[in-house]
């Protein structure tokens, strides 16, 4: 990137991941704009402001969005719910945001996706990023609504993006996670490389550490420089020794997904996952 861009944009600031990106991000731009449904998290960084927001509301979008290069959407209600409680922040608010840097010409969204999209197939199959759909939850189908809508905007209107299927970006204490981790710092780098890639059209790339045990192949998506530096391996002998048996029948140990890939349609897939909130405090 020759030089900073003049407005970011990033939905879902106050949420665990996005407490880590906003601070890079303040260096990728002269104005980095905050948003989320909730109020501002602690302080601001400097060249950074906040809009409190809600994303299933068009006209908010539409108002928060104007005169910005790039917008990195990472809102959405972050579990498997009914359909009835995703439906506005995790499908009518994705449309708002590509309808909205649409009409304001936006370069591109850079947009928080997740392997839910392809969570059902098995464990043992490698799988690229040009692998068929195939969601394990309602949350995942949204994330596979939100890749085909990117796509259709690419593709109608000339709207760049890249869709970032992120395993695990949480603290290693599963066996799941040795090869599904995504460390902070190699989600800041992949991110950062979205953004700053010269020319990426519509893309989908696996959002994994380098773990030896990742599930996942990015090569079709090398283009865009993510060379991962952090790898899970340092946990596993401490994680497996506390882990029971698993049941290679189980899809909750089977399958891409995960826990999510277990649970039935509308109930919490975090609710099988011990997840740490360690949101970055600023």
């Amino acid at each position: 990137m020759a030089s900073k861009l003049k407005k970011i944009v990033l939905t879902g600031a106050a949420g665990r991941l996005g407490s880590y990106l906003r601070e890079p991000l303040t260096a990728l731009c002269d104005e980095l704009v905050s948003t989320d449904i909730k109020e501002q998290p602690g302080k601001l960084y400097a060249g950074e402001s906040y809009v409190q927001a809600d994303l299933a509301d068009f006209n908010a979008m539409n108002d928060v969005i104007e005169g910005a290069d790039m917008v990195v959407h990472m809102g959405a209600y972050v579990d498997e719910a009914p359909f009835e409680e995703l439906l506005g922040p995790n499908f009518v608010g994705s449309y708002n945001v590509w309808e909205a840097a649409s009409r304001h010409g936006v370069r591109r969204v850079v947009y928080g996706s997740s392997i839910h999209a392809v969570g059902m197939y098995p464990k043992n199959e490698f799988i690229n990023t040009e692998v068929a759909h195939r969601p394990d939850t309602f949350y995942g189908l949204a994330k596979c609504f939100t890749e085909d809508l990117g796509r259709m905007y690419w593709e109608k209107r000339g709207l760049e993006s890249v869709h970032m299927r992120i395993l695990s970006c949480a603290q290693v204490n599963n066996a799941r996670a040795l090869g599904s981790y995504l460390s902070y710092d190699d989600l800041i780098q992949l991110v950062t490389r979205c953004i700053e890639t010269p020319v990426t059209g519509w893309a989908v790339i696996y959002g994994v550490s380098n773990n030896d045990r990742a599930p996942v192949d990015n090569t079709k998506a090398s283009f865009l420089g993510y060379r991962p530096k952090d790898n899970a391996e340092i946990y596993a002998q401490e994680v497996l020794a506390a882990e029971p048996e698993m049941d290679p029948h189980d899809p909750n140990h089977m399958c891409h997904g995960g826990p999510f890939a277990g649970v039935e349609l509308g109930k919490s897939g975090l609710a099988g996952m011990n997840v740490v909130d360690d949101s970055k405090e600023n």
